[in-house]
């Protein structure tokens, strides 16, 4: 009878909610409360997710347990396969843009074109695009040294810009391929890639905005000095020149975006060396070639050096392309307890708009476990399985795809990293990280949210 019970109930339009549910817990008790890895946590949620889902996919000769357990290994591979090239060589391309001296030239050069009274739009815009192929936390440690020195030069604005450079910075990271987020998103959501990096960018200009604009209101409301000083580093390289500086960013853009566009004018007929140039991974790998013959060039390595020096961020690439294809996993699993049919049951009697319920999930991980990219690849998968490649919707998938980057931004708290980095290497306290990192984002978010609800129904791009 008990057992009868249970079968009935895993059996059930309803049990998908409650895998649902225990996999999310599952993921943010391990991380924010018992400290585990995230990829750890989230390869056994993933297994745990199988083991309790009514179906796992595999052959039937294969016992329901061992499936649970294959099935999350398998769906790693497949994720892997997919972006581990890609981060790899975007993490080289930022290592080398740093190392080179090609990051802080273009921020120079920002800053130099518009002058000290527009600094705080300089570097919102150098943190906008060098977080384009370097992460985050790169970003800002690369920046904050610019917004001390410019606000104990100019004894005020310390905290727009320390805001400006972090508001900047967190856009990009979030809608904006190569980062991992939106590359793994692209990839659940089966959305071309350059196009993904165009609509990105375009929708990424209002909240930057609304960032800048806010930063400025908080910097006019309250008082922040500025309490660390700015260590002794050795000798700037060389600075190449700005187009050179440019070319690790703008090359692979390019090459992607116009492969992008010609695919869209052609019908899907894309002439095969344009494809080719045009491929992701071709399209990085050309700018790490550049990057990596400017870093080489600048400080004097010879080949063998140059590899060494690559060693480094290849091993923090190597994590978060674990980290990344672990959340992969987990997503599929969740995609294969039957989530999409159960939610579409329940909400056939009412209308629920797509792209809010994108955010308020990524929104909701974000807010309980901490990280941007688990919540962003994990509402990615539950969105895949809702709406498959979005040929229903009435406007582009791109929206959900966006609307679950701008989610993942929402309410950066003490579980955190991004808020300690903010926090530690501006000097702020957690109540002052609180009241202006925490408002931003929260800010950039729900404007990144306003303008898609309203875009999808202006500019549906059906």
């Amino acid at each position: 009878m008990y057992l009868s019970r249970m079968d009935a109930l895993v059996n059930s339009s309803y049990w998908p909610f409650a895998v649902l549910l225990f996999g999310i817990i599952a993921v943010v008790v391990m991380i924010s409360k018992f400290r585990i890895h995230p990829f750890i946590a989230l390869m056994l949620s993933a297994i745990a997710v199988g083991l309790i889902s009514a179906n796992v996919p595999g052959a039937e000769t294969i016992p329901h347990l061992v499936r649970a357990v294959e099935q999350p290994m398998v769906e790693f591979g497949n994720v892997a396969g997919k972006i581990a090239w890609v981060i790899a060589l975007a993490a080289l391309i930022g290592a080398a843009m740093m190392e080179s001296g090609a990051a802080q030239r273009i921020v120079s050069w920002l800053i130099g074109a518009m002058g000290e009274s527009r600094a705080a739009l300089a570097l919102l815009m150098s943190g906008f695009l060098l977080s384009i192929p370097v992460f985050f936390d790169t970003v800002f440690f690369l920046l904050i040294p610019l917004a001390i020195t410019l606000a104990l030069k100019t004894k005020k604005n310390y905290i727009l810009y320390v805001l400006a450079i972090g508001g900047g910075a967190a856009i990009t990271h979030s809608i904006v391929p190569p980062t991992p987020g939106p590359l793994i998103m692209a990839e659940t959501l089966q959305i071309d890639l350059g196009l993904t990096i165009l609509a990105g960018l375009a929708a990424g200009i209002l909240p930057a905005i609304a960032a800048l604009t806010v930063s400025r209101r908080m910097n006019a409301q309250l008082d922040i000095p500025v309490r660390v000083g700015l260590t002794e580093t050795e000798t700037e390289p060389v600075q190449p020149g700005l187009i050179a500086a440019l070319l690790p960013v703008l090359i692979p853009i390019i090459l992607i975006s116009i492969a992008s566009i010609t695919d869209v004018m052609t019908g899907n007929r894309t002439p095969a060396i344009i494809a080719f140039w045009g491929n992701k991974n071709v399209a990085m790998a050309v700018g790490t070639v550049i990057a990596l013959w400017l870093w080489a060039k600048n400080k004097n390595l010879s080949a063998k050096q140059l590899w060494e020096a690559c060693a480094k961020p290849l091993e923090i690439a190597g994590i978060i392309i674990l980290i990344t294809s672990a959340g992969g996993a987990f997503g599929a699993m969740i995609k294969h307890s039957g989530i999409g049919n159960a939610i579409e049951l329940a909400t056939q009697n009412f209308h629920i708009h797509y792209i809010i319920l994108a955010w308020l999930i990524s929104a909701a991980m974000k807010t309980a476990q901490g990280s941007s990219t688990v919540a962003m690849i994990t509402t990615s998968s539950i969105m895949f399985a809702l709406i498959g490649t979005g040929a229903e919707l009435p406007y582009h998938p791109m929206y959900i795809l966006l609307a679950i980057g701008f989610g993942g931004l929402f309410l950066s708290w003490m579980n955190d990293s991004g808020f300690w980095v903010v926090a530690r290497m501006s000097g702020f306290t957690e109540q002052e990280a609180l009241k202006t990192w925490t408002v931003l984002l929260a800010v950039i978010a729900l404007t990144g949210l306003a303008q898609l609800v309203l875009l999808s129904y202006i500019l549906p791009f059906k």
